[in-house]
């Protein structure tokens, strides 16, 4: 699918890495036109960011591809230490740390495994299905913006106009850059890691496997569910790391008690230096960072990939409001307001865990991530205050997240009496007293945080317009 300069797009989003395809789906579904265009000829081919969080995958329940993820998926492995060819003993990095699942919280535990290109398959898929596209080979050299627009333009000249831009082009990407966005941070390790996607038919894929005795250093080896692969991640001490066929299987034979032949296929490798780095703002005019483009994270701890989808999921629900008359453009101040304070924490989390100062657990999941500081949070009612996440359960045979999923708002009476209200982009049910809940009247945004609490529903009738619901 080409991209042709018309008289004006509604979004446009470079990257077609999981926060791009993830941000196209909840527009388009929002009956947005919203054009994805992506450098490379075709999706990241690598397994990159692997590690879904609980979070998440709620997001991914309400963009209709949660069925699709878990059945490709499966949980983090339990892991095998190594040495010299002997087994000796596992070692669950998620031991202790994992939140069981309950009613309010149904994908607590272990993070689901799923290589970032089939992440990124799923989500390509649903796009198409709303009447969605991406078009490859198109690669951003230029942007200007006026009062009403941006004009992005092509390497081959051609151009396109927007009412808004996106950035999902990654830590390097080109639209910060022309943006004139800085990044603050810093480089965690100076010498490199190198990652692979590989294939070893003699090794179990029933654990992670970790060589830790080589004087060179840790390799890992990770089965990657769905697949017949393992992802290798090898950090080195000093060097450039030879990321060839090749050099992968010397890499592989030099760490572990496996020859080079055992390494039947390599099918994707890289390299890059574990840095931490958050951008200086997140937007400017009528363009938004999101994703890898926003902040750069150690992979420790599964943090980078699943803020950058939540990015999209916080950025989604505005953009559609905003464009379609229903929501004040103030609304798209918060973006930046509630994004980038959870992108630090979550950078600051992924830091420690880097550095052994933290475990994995909770906070990894990013279950208890809210926005009770921002200024569109208002109220407290029950056991919520505005900002929270709206917990899941089944009440008076209705689930919750069923309710909130789709494009709408959800006004929730929990125990209390529901106002008479109407709105084209606002559901209303009712329900018994529910503990996740207590008693009250709840605004659920369409991103399933609560945006306004109280114990007196009369109240919301002065408070929707500024959600544009």
């Amino acid at each position: 699918m080409g991209i042709k300069e018309r008289e004006m797009l509604d979004v446009l989003i470079v990257g077609a890495g999981p926060t791009g395809l993830a941000l196209a789906v909840d527009l388009v579904r929002r009956g947005v036109e919203a054009r994805v265009a992506e450098k490379a000829q075709g999706l990241f081919p690598g397994s990159r960011g692997k590690g879904l969080q609980p979070r998440t995958l709620e997001v991914f329940h309400d963009l209709g591809v949660l069925d699709e993820v878990l059945a490709a998926g499966g949980p983090a492995p339990v892991g095998m230490v190594w040495d010299d060819g002997v087994r000796q003993g596992e070692h669950d990095m998620f031991a202790g740390e994992t939140v069981e699942s309950t009613p309010a919280e149904p994908y607590a535990g272990r993070p689901c495994m799923l290589p970032q290109w089939r992440t990124q398959e799923i989500l390509l898929a649903r796009l198409r299905e709303l009447g969605g596209d991406v078009a490859f080979g198109r690669e951003v050299s230029g942007l200007a913006q006026d009062a009403d627009g941006v004009r992005a333009t092509f390497e081959d000249g051609s151009t396109i106009r927007a009412r808004y831009a996106v950035a999902a082009d990654g830590g390097r990407s080109t639209v910060r850059r022309l943006l004139g966005i800085g990044m603050t941070g810093e480089e965690l390790d100076p010498a490199p890691t190198l990652v692979a996607d590989v294939r070893i038919p003699e090794l179990d894929r029933d654990n992670w496997h970790f060589f830790p005795a080589s004087p060179d250093g840790l390799l890992a080896l990770c089965p990657l569910p769905g697949t017949a692969d393992f992802q290798l991640m090898a950090p080195f001490k000093e060097g450039t790391p030879d990321i060839s066929p090749d050099g992968v299987r010397k890499l592989i034979a030099a760490r572990t008690h496996l020859p080079a032949e055992a390494v039947t296929e390599v099918r994707w490798s890289s390299d890059f230096r574990p840095r931490a780095a958050l951008a200086d703002r997140f937007r400017v005019g009528r363009v938004f960072l999101a994703g890898d483009a926003a902040h750069v994270h150690s992979p420790a701890g599964g943090q980078g990939l699943n803020t950058s989808v939540q990015d999209a999921y916080n950025l989604g629900w505005k953009l559609g409001g905003v464009l379609s008359g229903r929501a004040p453009e103030a609304l798209l101040d918060t973006y930046e307001e509630e994004r980038r304070p959870v992108a630090a924490e979550m950078l600051g989390l992924s830091t420690r865990v880097h550095r052994g100062e933290q475990s994995r657990g909770r906070a990894t999941q990013q279950l208890g991530l809210g926005y009770r500081e921002s200024s569109l949070s208002v109220g407290v009612a029950g056991a919520l205050r505005a900002g929270d996440r709206a917990p899941d359960g089944v009440v008076d045979g209705v689930r919750l997240f069923d309710l909130f999923r789709g494009p709408h708002f959800t006004l929730l009476a929990v125990g209390v009496e529901l106002p008479d209200v109407e709105g084209e982009d606002l559901r209303t049910a009712r329900i018994s007293a529910y503990e996740a809940y207590g008693e009250g009247c709840f605004l659920i945004r369409p991103d399933g945080y609560v945006g306004w609490a109280d114990s007196a529903p009369p109240a919301f009738e002065a408070i929707r317009t500024k959600f544009g619901c």
